[in-house]
C-alpha cells in the first residue's frame, strides 16, 4: 500500500474549496427577504383589507344556511269552511358517516320508522352526506325518535296537506307531493298563490349537525295566500253522494256532475266517479286521478238538441209551432239513414225537443249553411279549452265547417259527430238559464257578478227554448224522472252511443243538463253516467233522477224560493221506460 506523501495538502478539491461568489449570499438573503415581505403583505391584506375569503372558509366549517318553509295556504269553501290545510309533520334524516348504529339500534329505528332493516341499512350505507330515512312523519313519532339520541339521525319539520273532505273533494282540489307542492287540481292551478316564498336562516351547527346558535334570519317566510273558491261544500256533498249511488244502481263504469251559479257562473259543484282520498294515495290508478268533468270528452247526444232549436229560431226560419214532418221515423242522407227511437209523425219544433227527434233536430240543421250552425258552436264555446287555468282540460272536437257533409251536419244536430267535455256542456246551457248570454265560468268565489256576458242568442229566442226544456220533464216528455218536487224545472235528455275502434258499439253514455227555477233560473245541473250496464241506459231514467236529487239538494241549499207545488208528478210506470224516458240518441 503506498503512503501519502508529507505536505500534501487537498486544497485542490472543487468540493473542498470553501470560496463563493460574493454576490451569492447577498441574492439569497435579498430573496429570503423578499418572500418575507410578500408573506407578510400577504397576510396583512387577507386579515385587514379583504377578509372575506378567509371569513367565508371558516364559516363553511361551522356556519350553515337553513331554509325556513313557507306554510302553504289554505284552500277553502265559498262559506269559508276549510277544504285542504296544512299541517306540521317531521321528516327524519341522516348523516351516514355519523350514523354509526348498531345491530339493535338499527332494529329499534327500523321498528319505529315501520321499514325493513335491511332498507335502513342500505339508506345509512349511501355514499352521501345527506339522506332521508322517511318523510312526513308525526311530530310525536320524530320526539320518540330524538329521544334515543342515535348518532348522525335527525329530524327537520316540513307541512303535509290534509283534505277533511277526502275523496267528496278530492277532484277539485288535486293534492300536493311529499315536499307540499301541488301535484294535481286547485293545488296545481294556484301553485304559486299557495305555495308563498320560504326564508332562510344562519345557524351555527357542530360536526353532528346539531343547532348550536341562531345567528340570524336573513329571509323571513312569506306564507301563502287562502283561495276561496266558489265551490258550495254542501253541494259538493250532495253531487257526490248522488253520483255515487246512481253508479252503483246502473252498474256504471264511471260519470260526472257539475254544478253552475246561473247569475255569476261560479262552479258550485264539481263531482266525479271514480274517486280517491288524497289523504291516503297508496293504491291510486289513473283512472281514479281521472278528472272527467274536464278532461274527458263525449258525444253529448240529444243534449245538443236546444242549441239546434235555438239556431232555428233566432233566424226566423222557425218558430216553436212549426210543424215538421218526421215520419215514418227514418231519414236517409246519402248513403246513410238515421232513425228515431220511437216514430214520429208531424212534430211542432217544441215536441222535437219534446220528445227528442233525431229526424226533427236534422231537417232544422239541414235549412243552414255549414258554416252558420259551426259559429253557433263556437260562440257556445264547444271545440276549444275553456281557459279554467284547470290542469288537463281540454275543448273537445269541433271540426271546421268546411269539411262537414250533409249527413255530418245533419247527426252533429243532435249530438254525434262532436265531443264535449261535461263542463263545457253545462257552460253552453248558461244560453237557456241568462235569457241568450252567457259569462266566464269561475273556480274563485266572485264578490259580485259579472257586469256584462257575451250574447250568443236573442232574450226571447232563450225563453222559447227554455219553455221547451220545461216540456220535456211534463208527462209526455222523456225525462219526467228528473222533476223536482216544489220547483218548475227544465232540462234535455241525452243518450249517445260510445264510439270503440272508429266504431259505435253498444256501450252508452246517459246524460241530462238542465236549469231550475224556469221562473227565474239560478242553477244548471250537467250530469253524465258512462257506460250503465243494469238495463237501463237513456239518459232520462239514469240521469234524469241524479239531476233531480241535486239540484232539488241545492235549490233548498240555497234557499231560493219554490216556484211550483209541492205534489210531485206521477209517473206511469207500466209498460216500458219508452214511455217516460225513451229518447233518440
Amino acid at each position: 500500500m503506498t503512503k501519502a506523501k508529507k505536505g500534501v495538502t487537498f486544497n485542490h478539491n472543487p468540493l473542498l474549496r470553501s470560496e463563493l461568489p460574493a454576490w451569492r449570499p447577498r441574492f439569497v438573503l435579498l430573496c429570503l427577504l423578499g418572500g418575507s415581505l410578500a408573506l407578510i403583505g400577504r397576510a396583512a391584506y387577507l386579515q385587514g383589507v379583504n377578509d372575506q375569503f378567509l371569513q367565508a372558509k371558516g364559516e363553511s366549517r361551522y356556519a350553515r344556511l337553513l331554509g325556513v318553509p313557507a306554510t302553504r295556504g289554505k284552500i277553502t269553501d265559498r262559506q269559508g269552511d276549510v277544504l285542504a290545510v296544512s299541517s306540521p309533520v317531521k321528516s327524519i334524516w341522516a348523516i351516514p358517516e355519523d350514523a354509526r348504529l348498531s345491530p339493535a339500534q338499527t332494529r329499534q329505528l327500523a321498528s319505529l320508522l315501520e321499514l325493513d332493516v335491511n332498507e335502513v341499512n342500505q339508506k345509512l350505507a349511501v355514499d352521501k352526506e345527506f339522506v332521508f330515512l322517511k318523510r312526513q312523519v308525526s311530530p310525536e313519532l320524530a320526539d320518540r325518535i330524538a329521544a334515543l339520541k342515535l348518532p348522525g339521525i335527525h329530524d327537520q319539520r316540513e307541512y303535509r296537506r290534509f283534505y277533511p273532505g277526502g275523496e267528496v273533494t278530492a277532484h277539485m282540489l288535486g293534492f300536493t307531493g311529499v315536499d307540499d307542492k301541488g301535484q294535481e287540481g286547485i293545488e296545481l292551478a294556484y301553485e304559486s298563490a299557495l305555495a308563498g316564498k320560504p326564508g332562510s336562516r344562519r345557524v351555527v351547527k357542530d360536526r353532528r349537525g346539531n343547532v348550536v346558535e341562531d345567528v340570524q334570519s336573513i329571509r323571513p317566510p312569506q306564507d301563502g295566500k287562502e283561495v276561496p273558491l266558489a265551490l258550495d261544500n254542501k253541494i259538493q256533498y250532495l253531487a257526490h253522494a248522488a253520483l255515487k249511488q246512481a253508479i252503483t244502481d246502473n252498474k256504471a263504469k264511471a260519470g260526472g256532475v257539475v254544478v253552475l251559479d246561473a247569475k255569476t257562473g261560479e262552479i258550485l259543484a264539481l263531482a266525479n266517479a271514480p274517486t280517491f282520498n288524497p289523504n291516503n294515495r297508496v293504491h291510486l290508478t289513473g283512472e281514479q286521478l281521472r278528472n272527467r268533468a274536464l278532461t274527458d270528452t263525449y258525444e253529448p247526444g240529444s243534449t245538443m238538441k236546444p242549441f239546434t232549436a235555438a239556431l232555428a229560431l233566432e233566424n226566423g226560419k222557425f218558430t216553436a209551432n212549426t210543424i215538421i214532418n218526421c215520419a215514418p221515423g227514418r231519414m236517409t242522407i246519402g248513403t246513410a239513414t238515421i232513425s228515431d227511437a220511437h216514430p214520429h209523425g208531424a212534430l211542432s219544433v217544441a215536441q222535437v225537443i219534446q220528445k227528442s227527434s233525431n229526424i226533427g233536430a236534422a231537417k232544422m240543421a239541414l235549412a243552414f249553411q255549414p258554416e252558420v250552425m259551426w259559429k253557433m258552436f263556437d260562440n257556445l264555446g264547444f271545440g276549444a279549452p275553456l281557459k279554467l287555468g284547470f290542469p288537463g282540460e281540454v275543448g273537445g272536437r269541433l271540426r271546421p265547417a268546411k269539411s262537414w257533409r250533409p249527413i255530418e251536419q245533419a247527426t252533429m244536430s243532435y249530438g254525434h259527430g262532436i265531443s264535449v267535455s261535461l263542463m263545457q256542456m253545462a257552460n253552453a246551457y248558461q244560453v237557456f238559464a241568462r235569457d241568450g248570454d252567457m259569462v266566464p265560468l269561475s273556480l274563485l268565489r266572485l264578490d259580485a257578478p259579472p257586469l256584462h256576458g257575451t250574447r250568443v242568442f236573442s232574450p226571447q229566442t232563450a225563453r222559447e227554448v227554455r219553455q221547451m226544456l220545461e216540456m220535456v220533464v211534463q208527462p209526455g216528455g222523456t225525462a219526467v224522472e228528473a222533476n223536482v218536487p216544489g220547483y218548475r224545472v227544465g232540462g234535455k235528455t241525452g243518450t249517445a252511443m260510445k264510439l270503440v275502434g272508429g266504431r259505435y258499439a253498444l256501450k252508452y253514455v246517459a246524460s241530462f243538463v238542465g236549469i231550475a227555477p224556469i221562473s227565474d233560473p239560478r242553477l244548471i245541473v250537467a250530469v253524465m253516467i258512462d257506460e250503465p250496464t243494469a238495463g237501463k241506459h237513456y239518459g232520462g231514467s239514469v240521469a234524469g233522477p241524479v239531476f233531480a236529487q241535486v239540484m232539488g239538494g241545492a235549490l233548498r241549499t240555497l234557499g231560493v224560493p219554490a216556484d211550483a207545488p209541492l205534489k210531485p208528478l206521477q209517473v206511469a210506470r207500466q209498460g216500458s221506460t219508452s214511455a217516460a224516458s225513451g229518447e233518440s240518441m
